[in-house]
Parts: structure tokens; C-alpha cells; sequence
């Protein structure tokens, strides 16, 4: 390997380069040499920049200020120190958003190594936002007329515009204007003050032969029936650079599996290549490793490694890591489209994915998120815009079994959001429009369409798209990929693809549990929701007090519904929430007081949505909490919050979805035992005490069940009962061992909703059921200690708890704090927000990454709804 020096502004680096090709990246792409990081960056009218070639010296001795790419102005602003209490109270209302309609310059230095007779050096902008200028050197090699557009990629052969040393890249950057198709977080947050403008993917230089290999992707089919046979398919294209023609051999190479196919390209020719296993037998593959989604099997993972040889020689390389498996999309008998793996149907289960708001996420964030996905035993995201600025989190997904949908977000649809006036179609209308949309969703499919994970994409989100617009959609998925596509998320018939077999009627507002069993209509469990769910969730009181000043705390104020959504028409304020509080739990006489009954009523509304979808399989096929996390400190729609803290929800959402569970259905009063499994389960028993509030046992029942894969069995039909009851089902093997367990908290006064008045935001309550009981239940004790093991990179930390009394001890949450009171995350245990019966012992786990324990004193603290906090320190 040669050591190669490349000087940065200000600072050398040194890469180590195999012969003829840059070393491969962290995404496992060789010949690909990202220029990361020492970019300088500053606004054109803070500077008095005479040309866009600057010396070292010029830059260092001014203001510039030093960032890495990708990024965007406020990323590099808020990473510089600027702004950093913009989160708190309604402060960022003050960002000065003039600054950022100037141009905005990124500006790096860097060498290249010896280049050998015929190589050539691309150079490659994965997104930029918005337009952009980008010199060389000193020389234009390409204009804000042609470069622009978010989700577009270019590529410039820049090989006759380097210099030996001291090559100068910079890229003059144009936001967004009103009507362009930008990024956006519709009315989840407010809009980012500078509207992401910036280099917001990875920019990278590609050092190849006369032959290039671009955009390889590797397309599977599986026998579904047998599930021991797979065909794989290799789509590539190969790009002459020489003026004459060059014959060679690809080569490849899975695993065992290798293959070499001759091939002669004509002078300056692109041929876009297909290799079939009828051309290349070795291409069919007996007993293939899978890849599976989350509680179905394990993500199996292959790459593929191809070159393209000239006499001998490696002219360019690529490295791609790919799964077997197959998507297929049907509908069922009333009409409601599903999916299907490697011939298994699957419920979708998911929550909508965004990302923070100055796209700042790192890698460890994103695997932290996409940990967090699995560990709630969901099985999807939903990525409302094609989010991400790298491939991190759709590796990631890849990696943990998470499937994706991917498309387009409703901004696009809406003249508020979009910045111009939108038709039936949304916003999508001319010929040039239809073509930059159209082009920039082929960069995306080259970009990702080697990711199992992905399932489908989405062309459009609340509206269908425009048909000629359709039509090249139809023809773009044809040609480049395999999977499925939706036109719309929301209940349409679009002109070309028809009924679209899923919907998005709602609810985004809060509602009470046993809407999601009685709606028939709207947002209840039937059909395919691409996005839904009972509107706030309410942090922990840790990362409140990072959103508001300490004087705005108590009682919920405007600063509150600042950090609400910021929707013109609805949850921009938390009155619907707060009024179902007071109504069913009592009003709140503090904030303590407040959060332990927000928790109650979010994990009993969270917990409903998601089981009463799994409870009415087969008549639904998907559910999309919306949404997963927040692009910013708020209130509204995350199953945890803006600091990776988990909220009440998260561990409602656990629950629900545990791939064998039993579940209190509210619209017939009756238990059922779901499998979402592959494999039948049998000879379990299940185990269910009714109790009133005081602890006194009012049924006890023991039943053998059995349930087939990917179905629900109702079980028993329960009484009725006077008062405020607790439910608990237990679900155990044979030998008495737990396999899943729910606790319900019932009144014989029901939540009544008023129908006629539905909106598309939610449906308001008539009358509230009645918890205030709850405020007067006795005291109970929980006995706690715990044992802490090391394994790999994670420390394991099981708690011993035990109810010594005849009373419940009811809601109780168990966390992790260093020494100060700091919550520690990201903490992963087995169940939170539990319920003891009494006489009850149980072991709850948790599994703590060991980097997060680093130079802390942990301790465990224990609380609950009428159980006496307690503290002890974990050693």
C-alpha cells in the first residue's frame, strides 16, 4: 500500500492506498475517498471573497469557519458555539434567517496521489441543497443552472482540471426559494431557519481505469414455497473513459461464488449490464441465508465483490453488501394492500422516522434510533421524505432487520408548506418539474436499492401524483428495481395505478384506547394506516427542563405548545391531552403529579393502537405510529424524545408488540393471544387475575392455548365487573417460566367518543372513563436489589423485585442515573411501566452499552404509582 499525503487547510492527513484505487470507505465502496472533513465554510457577504481560489493562509488568517460535510449553515453554525440555547423556551423565534439569504461558501484543499496512464478522477456530490457554483482550482466546472435540486447526485470528471498540489475545491451554495423542492418537516417543528441549505450528503473524489463500474445492484428472487432456493441477477454499468475500445473481464465474487464475464466496450460507450443466472449457472443458489425483518429471522447479509480487469489490471472496483429476500405487495379480500416476506405475510409495525432538524445526526445516534426500532419489537420505519445524509441508517436498518419505506414527503402537496400554489396533484405540474422529481427519485433508487431493508417506495403522500408524472414513475421502477411502489399513503384512487389500498384518515390527536377497536371508519385496526396515533407524549422531567425555563415549568403554559407541532390547524397546543387528563385521572396538582398520570395516559393509548392492529390480523396488514422520534425538543408524536430518552410510550409500544402476547381487547371485553411468529406456538398456558383497586381477587383463571403463525385466537370472554379493576394476563411455558405478560387498568365507565363530529385530525370525547380511584389506592412496598454481569460490549444488569404486601404496587418505572441524577441512555430493559401483584416476584434486565458507563457511578432508582421511591447505588 502507498502512503499518500493529503493536505486539508491547515492540517495534513495521511490515507493509505492500495495500488491503482483509493482505500474503501466505511460504507465499503472501493475506489471512493470521502472529503469529510476540514471544509471551511462562511456567508459570501461576511467575506470579501475576490474568487473562489484562496490560499491557506488568506483562509486561516480570517473568520472562516471550520466544519465537516455533510452538513448545513445552521449544522456548522451550532457546531461553532453559535446558538446554543436556540431549544429553550421560544428562543428560536430570534435566529436571524436574513443571514442565509446570502450565498453560503464551502472551501477545501486537498492533494491527489500520482495518477497512472489512463485513470481518471470523478469527483461526486451526493445532495446539495439547494443550487450551486462549483469552482476547481479557479475554474467553473459547473453553474447553479444545472446544479440544483436536493435529492439529485452529480458527477464531474475533474481529471484535466487538478493540479500536482494544493487543488482547491469550492462550492458557492444557494438556499431554497418558495415553490423549490426542498427538505422539509411539513408542521412537525418549525422549518429550519436556514432551510437546510448546505453540502447535506457526502462529497467524495473516485479514482478508476479507462473502464468504470457504476450504480451495481444485486436482485434476488426466492422460492417462496420452499424457501431453500435463490436466483440472484447483477445489474451494473460500465463507462469507457479511452478513446478506444477496451476489452477486459468482470469479475465477481459472493463468498464461494465467483464468476468472470469477457466484455468489449466501444470508445466513450456506457452499457448498462445485466448477468442472469441462465448466463452465469452459479448465479442460483441452493439453501441461500435469508434476510428477515425483526421477529422473523435473522437480517442475513452477502456482498458482493466486483472488478473490472484490464490485461490483469484492476481498472475499478466496487463492494456491495446486499440481502436475499423477496418483497411482494397483495391485497387482500376487502381491499387493503399488504406485504409479504419471502412469502410470509407480515403486519407492519412502525413509527414515522425524521431527522434532526440542522441534520446533525451521527452515526451513533442513528444506531442508537434504529436499536431503539428493534428493541420495541417493531418491524419498520417510515421515512417520509428520503431521509439520511449518508447511507448510515438504511445500513443500520439493513444490519438490525428494519424494513423502510421510502419516498417523497407531503410538503410537495401543499401550497403552505411547498411555498406556491398546488393542484389536486400537489405542487408537481410542469414538464421541467415532472423531469427534475423524476430524475432526482432515479439518483435515490441507484443510491439505496441494495438495501433489503427497503420494501417500497412512495411516490407521493397525501395526494396521487399528477399521471404523466406516474407514468415515468411506472417506468423508472421498471427498468431499475424490484419492489413495489405506493402512489399515495393516504386512501386515493390515482389514474394509473388505481386504488391506492391504504389509508391515512387519522387520528394524529389524542384518543382514548378503545378507539382503535371501534372505529370502522377512519384510523381503526383495519386496512394498512401509513400513519397515525394518539397525539403527545410528554418527556421525562430531565429533558423538559432542557426545553424550558425553570420558572415556565408548571403549570403547562404557551412555551408548552411552542414546542407542540407547529401545525396552523391543530396540536399546536395540548388541550385536547391535558382536558382527557383531568377528565380520567383527575386533575394533576403538581408536575410530578402531572407526568406520573401523562405516562399512564399515553402508555394505556399507545399500547391500544398497536394491539388492536395485531389483534384483528387478518383484516390488518400495517400500522405507522406517527412518529418515532422528533427533529427537535417537543410534546408531540415520538416514542422517545429529542434527547434518545425514552418516553412512557416506548415501553407501551414494547409490549404491544412482543412477538407472542395477550392482549385485552376494549370493544368486546375479551382477552386474545396473538403470534406474530413464523412458527405455530403451543402448549402455553395462560394465566388471568381480575382485581378491584383495593387488591381484592375477583377472578383467577388458567387457560392451554395454542395459536398459529401471524394470527390472533380470542381466548376468553370476561366479565363485567363494578368500579375501577386491574387485569393482569401472564403468558408461561410449561414449566411456569414468563414468556409475556400485560397489565390493564379498566372502569366500568367507558370512554365515549363523538362520532359525528370526527375530523381528519382526530375524534373528540363525549364523556371520559373514570381512573380517579387511582389516587387513593394503598400503599404498597417493592422490594429491590439487583446483579450485574459483563458481556461483550454491554454491562447487564438484573433486578430482583419482589411485592411483599397484599396491595398492588401499580405503575412503576425503573431508570438508570449517574451520580448527579442524570439519566443514562441508552438503557434497553426488558419491561418499564410495570405492575406487581401482590405476593409477586419478578427479574426485569437491562442491557447498558459499556461507553455509556464510562466514568460514572451508576444508580437504580425505582418509583411507582403508590410505591415509595427508592435509590440504590449499582457497583
Amino acid at each position: 500500500m502507498l502512503k499518500e499525503l493529503l493536505l486539508t487547510i491547515g492540517i495534513i492527513s495521511t490515507l493509505l492506498l492500495p495500488t491503482g484505487l483509493f482505500a474503501q470507505t466505511s460504507n465499503d465502496n472501493s475506489g471512493k475517498l470521502l472529503l469529510k472533513e476540514n471544509w471551511f465554510v462562511q456567508p459570501s457577504g461576511k467575506i470579501n471573497l475576490k474568487g473562489p481560489e484562496l490560499s491557506t493562509k488568506e483562509i486561516v488568517a480570517s473568520d472562516w469557519l471550520q466544519t465537516s460535510v455533510p452538513s448545513t449553515a445552521m449544522g456548522v453554525l451550532t457546531r461553532n458555539g453559535q446558538y446554543k440555547d436556540i431549544f429553550i423556551g421560544d428562543n428560536y423565534k430570534n435566529i436571524d434567517k436574513k443571514q442565509f439569504d446570502d450565498s453560503w461558501w464551502y472551501i477545501r484543499q486537498f492533494e491527489i496521489p500520482q495518477l497512472k496512464k489512463g485513470q481518471h478522477i470523478t469527483l461526486h456530490f451526493d445532495g446539495i441543497n439547494y443550487y450551486a457554483n462549483i469552482w476547481l482550482n479557479g475554474k467553473l466546472i459547473a453553474s447553479r443552472d444545472s446544479v440544483y435540486g436536493t435529492f439529485r447526485r452529480f458527477e464531474f470528471d475533474i481529471t484535466d482540471f487538478l493540479k500536482k498540489k494544493n487543488n482547491i475545491l469550492a462550492v458557492e451554495i444557494f438556499r431554497a426559494q418558495p415553490g423549490d423542492f426542498n427538505i422539509g418537516f411539513v408542521d412537525w417543528n418549525p422549518k429550519p431557519a436556514d432551510e437546510n441549505m448546505g453540502i447535506w450528503r457526502e462529497v467524495y473524489l473516485k479514482i478508476a481505469g479507462d473502464v468504470s463500474i457504476n450504480n451495481t445492484y444485486v436482485e434476488s428472487k426466492v422460492n417462496t414455497v420452499t424457501l431453500d432456493e435463490a436466483s440472484l441477477t447483477i445489474k451494473t454499468s460500465l463507462k469507457n473513459k479511452n478513446k478506444k475500445p477496451v476489452s477486459g473481464v468482470l469479475k465477481g465474487k459472493i463468498e464461494n461464488l465467483e464468476f468472470e464475464y469477457p466484455f468489449t466496450i466501444n470508445p466513450g460507450q456506457t452499457i448498462d449490464l445485466t448477468l442472469t443466472p441462465e448466463q452465469i449457472p452459479a448465479l442460483k443458489l441452493k439453501n441461500p441465508r435469508l434476510w428477515w425483518c425483526n421477529n422473523l429471522g435473522l437480517p442475513e447479509l452477502y456482498q458482493l465483490d466486483l472488478r473490472f480487469e484490464i490485461k490483469d489490471q484492476v481498472s475499478d472496483a466496487e463492494k456491495i453488501s446486499f440481502g436475499i429476500r423477496e418483497i411482494e405487495m397483495y391485497t387482500n379480500a376487502a381491499g387493503h394492500k399488504g406485504f409479504k416476506l419471502n412469502g410470509k405475510e407480515v403486519l407492519i409495525k412502525g413509527a414515522g422516522w425524521t431527522d434532526d432538524i440542522f441534520l446533525r445526526d451521527s452515526i451513533e445516534s442513528i444506531e442508537t434510533q434504529i436499536q431503539y426500532v428493534k428493541h420495541m419489537n417493531l418491524n419498520t420505519i417510515r421515512l417520509e421524505s428520503i431521509w439520511g445524509n449518508t447511507e448510515d441508517i438504511y445500513d443500520l436498518c439493513d444490519k438490525y432487520g428494519i424494513l423502510s419505506m421510502v419516498g417523497w414527503s407531503c410538503q410537495w402537496e401543499w401550497d403552505e408548506y411547498l411555498g406556491k400554489p398546488c393542484d389536486e396533484f400537489g405542487g408537481i405540474q410542469t414538464e421541467q418539474e415532472m423531469t427534475l422529481i423524476t430524475n432526482s427519485f432515479r439518483d435515490q433508487i441507484l443510491w439505496l436499492r441494495n438495501h433489503p431493508g427497503i420494501f417500497v417506495w412512495m411516490v407521493g403522500s397525501d395526494k396521487c401524483p399528477k399521471p404523466e408524472l406516474e407514468i415515468k414513475y411506472a417506468e423508472l421502477f421498471k427498468s431499475l428495481d424490484n419492489r413495489p411502489y405506493l402512489s399515495t399513503a393516504g386512501t386515493r384512487v390515482c389514474k394509473i395505478s388505481g386504488p391506492s389500498g391504504v389509508k391515512m384518515n387519522g387520528p394524529y390527536e389524542y384518543v382514548s384506547p378503545n378507539y382503535w377497536y371501534t372505529d370502522t371508519i377512519n384510523g381503526g385496526a383495519f386496512g394498512f394506516n401509513t400513519e397515525t396515533g394518539p397525539g403527545p407524549q410528554v418527556p421525562i422531567l430531565e429533558s423538559l427542563k432542557k426545553m424550558l425555563p425553570a420558572d415556565k415549568l408548571w403549570p403547562p403554559n404557551q412555551l408548552w405548545n411552542y414546542h407542540c407541532t407547529h401545525s396552523k390547524e391543530a396540536f399546536n397546543k395540548m388541550d385536547v391531552f391535558n382536558n382527557a387528563l383531568d377528565g380520567r385521572y383527575g386533575k394533576p396538582a403538581n408536575l410530578e403529579d402531572y407526568l406520573l398520570k401523562s405516562d399512564a395516559q399515553s402508555y394505556e393509548a399507545m399500547r391500544a393502537m398497536f394491539e388492536a392492529f395485531r389483534v384483528n390480523i387478518p383484516k390488518t396488514t400495517g400500522i405507522i405510529q406517527w412518529m418515532l422520534n422528533s427533529a427537535w425538543p417537543s410534546m408531540y408524536w415520538q416514542l422517545y424524545d429529542y434527547y434518545l430518552k425514552p418516553t412512557a410510550a416506548y415501553y407501551a409500544a414494547r409490549n404491544a408488540c412482543q412477538p407472542v402476547q395477550l392482549i385485552y381487547n376494549y370493544a368486546n371485553n375479551s382477552v386474545y393471544a396473538v403470534n406474530d411468529c413464523r412458527q405455530d406456538v403451543t402448549n402455553l398456558v395462560a394465566v388471568l387475575n381480575v382485581t378491584d383497586v383495593n387488591s381484592d381477587l375477583l377472578s383467577n383463571k388458567e387457560i392451554n392455548i395454542n395459536v398459529p403463525p401471524n394470527s390472533s385466537v380470542k381466548i376468553l370472554q370476561l366479565d363485567t365487573y363494578k368500579g375501577t379493576i386491574f387485569i393482569d394476563l401472564k403468558l408461561k411455558n410449561p414449566n411456569g417460566s414468563r414468556v409475556a405478560g400485560n397489565f390493564y387498568w379498566l372502569s366500568d365507565k367507558p370512554d365515549e367518543l363523538e362520532w359525528d363530529k370526527t375530523t381528519w385530525a382526530y375524534t373528540p370525547m363525549k364523556s371520559y372513563t373514570d381512573f380517579t380511584s387511582l389516587g387513593k389506592m394503598p400503599v404498597s412496598v417493592v422490594k429491590m436489589n439487583y446483579e450485574l454481569t459483563e458481556k461483550d460490549s454491554d454491562v447487564l444488569i438484573q433486578t430482583h423485585l419482589s411485592n411483599p404486601t397484599g396491595k398492588i404496587a401499580f405503575f412503576n418505572t425503573l431508570i438508570l442515573t449517574d451520580e448527579y441524577g442524570g439519566v443514562i441512555s441508552p438503557v434497553f430493559w426488558d419491561d418499564n411501566y410495570f405492575s406487581l401483584l401482590p405476593g409477586e416476584k419478578r427479574d426485569i434486565k437491562c442491557s447498558v452499552p459499556k461507553a455509556a458507563l464510562k466514568g460514572i457511578k451508576p444508580e437504580l432508582i425505582l418509583s411507582g404509582w403508590n410505591v415509595a421511591y427508592q435509590k440504590i447505588s449499582v457497583k
